[in-house]
């Protein structure tokens, strides 16, 4: 090769990684940030919930795909495997653990206990009496986030429940065995709402598709009055079947989230759910931008929703009263 030859390849080539080095200089400077998002059940059962979650990461200026990515992981309700799922995510060196429920937010907590990775949370009961902060308004630590009152509000679906079913006095309650801190908790709230009440309570467990199968089986022969379907993320992701199953065995139920009632159930009561996911979601970005999870107060909703099914009601023949009907949020007709 002639010297001309040569020196021309080498301006060629020269010019070409010359063009390389502001897309370079640009990736190194400004990576794009990546969140761990740690629940038990696949995203794609809770589709509204994590579209809310990406609404509150946007509010911080983050759009998934485009300047963050968010790496979902989920147990399929198998509470055992979260630690390795977290840690899993802490290999990874995420940015921020969002975790959803007691179990998952206590398992990420522990993995990034020893690291520099921020956690949020999003938990049905109080974050301070189940020790996953020492304070609401200031959290200390690397961890922050928001509490969701689903826990707390057994006693009044309860009386909502009896008010919609005047006669009821025996209730069934479907619970999630596998998640058995939140279980324990809702038996406890729903037996002192139940006692004031009146009522008499049969728990019936259920963390599969099949065991939902089995105890609407049961029930079909046992026939209490009503049914109360705990709240939890398993339950929320198996609502149509659920609520399928209510309205065919003629039983009116109760359930903590509206997705619940928009799928066919009789009546939900509780916390706006879906806006927890999107505050979530906020808190995880304004971590990204920098802001320290100590320094950001965990919110408490504030937002509670009636929501009753009145195609549903008809099927069951309930006549709706009209002070429910007046205080309710939502109608669905």
């Amino acid at each position: 090769m002639t010297s001309y030859l040569r020196r021309r390849k080498f301006i060629t080539l020269l010019g070409s990684a010359a063009a390389t080095w502001p897309m370079a200089t640009r990736a190194q400077q400004s990576p794009m940030s990546v969140v761990g998002f740690l629940s038990p059940v696949p995203a794609e059962a809770l589709a509204n919930r994590i579209q809310k979650f990406r609404d509150g990461l946007k509010e911080a200026g983050f759009i998934e795909g485009d300047n963050v990515s968010v790496l979902y992981r989920n147990s399929e309700n198998d509470l055992a495997r979260l630690p390795v799922l977290a840690a899993d995510l802490v290999r990874r060196k995420v940015s921020v653990i969002a975790a959803v429920g007691h179990e998952p937010s206590f398992a990420a907590k522990a993995a990034t206990a020893t690291t520099n990775i921020p956690m949020v949370f999003a938990v049905a009961e109080d974050p301070v009496r189940i020790g996953l902060v020492k304070s609401l308004a200031r959290p200390e630590g690397n961890v922050t986030g928001v509490n969701f009152f689903a826990v707390e509000l057994g006693a009044k679906r309860l009386a909502l429940l009896r008010e919609l079913v005047p006669g009821a006095t025996r209730i069934a309650v479907l619970v999630n065995p596998a998640n058995p801190t939140n279980t324990d908790n809702i038996l406890k709230e729903i037996d002192e709402g139940a006692h004031t009440l009146g009522m008499q309570i049969e728990v019936l467990k259920a963390s599969s598709s099949r065991d939902i199968d089995l105890a609407f089986a049961r029930l079909a022969g046992e026939r209490p009055d009503a049914l109360f379907v705990a709240s939890g993320a398993f339950m929320t992701g198996r609502r149509v079947q659920i609520a399928n199953l209510a309205s065919r065995y003629g039983i009116p139920a109760t359930y903590s989230s509206r997705e619940n009632a928009e799928a066919g159930g009789l009546m939900s009561y509780g916390t706006d759910i879906a806006d927890a996911y999107r505050q979530l979601g906020a808190y995880a970005g304004r971590i990204l931008k920098g802001e320290k999870p100590a320094d950001l107060p965990v919110v408490q909703s504030s937002k509670f929703e009636l929501v009753i099914n009145l195609p549903t009601a008809r099927m069951l023949n309930l006549t709706v009263p009209a002070s429910l009907l007046a205080v309710a949020d939502e109608v669905i007709e």
